[in-house]
């Protein structure tokens, strides 16, 4: 059981390591202009890394995903894997990705460790996908998925933002090919960052216009993990797949909040579109430093506020999703 606990009770099993803010995709809801700014070679080291781990999985940190920016574009990034897989504690490793050369390199993220993979699929149209993302890599994606599935992994998770005008009229695409495979669909409603203020206004939907044609169809919620995402899950007894629902403007979303996050370099962010974050990468230089780097930790969970205020406008100091990798 998590010994990380804020004001409100909430408990923190569930951290998001950021490894690099680097991507190499030009995604038009994030990056549409490409990576123009980065700090990737002055991420966290390998040894803060692992540092890092073994203070969170001594305070119950149970679940650890590895995110970016795009976290295989880091040379170390299968050394990365096995040293948070090595921490004792830690029964899950998993990792957010766009999915490139996926198809390649998946063997060896298994190898050394992965157990979950979530990989953005913003649409199964070619055109969309290469419109959204900036890359004709789509057939590349959906290789690399097949071959996670051939190589023994049980589930993949695959992200789409919904964007009206872009992909909110490929559901029916979407479940025809969840229908007869293992694929949780976690469809994420557009979030609003500092850099996305017009593409925002342009593209929201509202999730609950999804839900109720799921629900419409006889789609039934199912109930989350300890240690799951945000998302809602639904399932349907003629689906081999599942499908999931993020709704951060959700009235409750942040009721149940149950993960924090780390950047890149090193910061504790108490919420993803949190104001700053808490530097603790002055206590991961040394093995010494563990209990004051537990101490600051700890302190610092009585700061996070019970919301992110997203449905207010205020978007905090993010101002893309590569920053924190979502």
């Amino acid at each position: 059981m998590s010994s990380l606990k804020d004001t409100l009770g909430r408990t923190f099993p569930y951290l998001r390591l950021s490894v690099t803010d680097l991507c190499n995709f030009r995604c038009n809801y994030c990056l549409p202009d490409g990576c123009l700014e980065h700090n990737h070679k002055a991420a966290l080291k390998l040894v803060e890394i692992k540092r890092l781990i073994h203070a969170f999985s001594q305070l119950g940190v149970e679940k650890i995903r590895i995110t970016g920016g795009e976290p295989t574009l880091r040379h170390d990034f299968t050394d990365i894997v096995q040293t948070i897989k090595a921490a004792p504690g830690i029964h899950t490793v998993a990792m957010t990705t766009n999915g490139y050369k996926m198809d390649q390199c998946i063997s060896a993220w298994l190898k050394a460790g992965i157990d979950a993979v979530n990989v953005s699929v913003d649409s199964l149209n070619p055109g969309a996908f290469s419109l959204i993302t900036g890359h004709n890599r789509l057939q590349e994606i959906l290789a690399g998925i097949k071959a996670g599935f051939e190589l023994g992994l049980p589930v993949i998770k695959v992200n789409t933002v919904l964007m009206k005008g872009l992909n909110d009229g490929e559901l029916s695409r979407f479940l025809a090919w969840i229908k007869d495979q293992p694929i949780t669909l976690r469809l994420i409603e557009l979030m609003e960052t500092g850099d996305n203020h017009d593409f925002f206004n342009r593209h929201h939907v509202s999730g609950s216009t999804i839900r109720s044609q799921l629900i419409d169809l006889g789609w039934v919620r199912i109930a989350r993990s300890r240690d799951a995402g945000p998302a809602q899950e639904y399932r349907h007894s003629d689906y081999q797949g599942r499908i999931g629902l993020i709704t951060p403007y959700a009235r409750d979303f942040c009721d149940d909040c149950n993960r924090l996050r780390v950047t890149s370099l090193g910061k504790l962010q108490l919420c993803l579109f949190g104001d700053q974050g808490i530097d603790l990468r002055d206590l991961l230089q040394h093995d010494h430093q563990q209990d004051a780097l537990i101490e600051r930790i700890t302190s610092s969970l009585r700061l996070k506020k019970d919301s992110h205020f997203l449905d207010q406008g205020i978007t905090g100091n993010t101002a893309n999703l590569a920053q924190l990798g979502g």
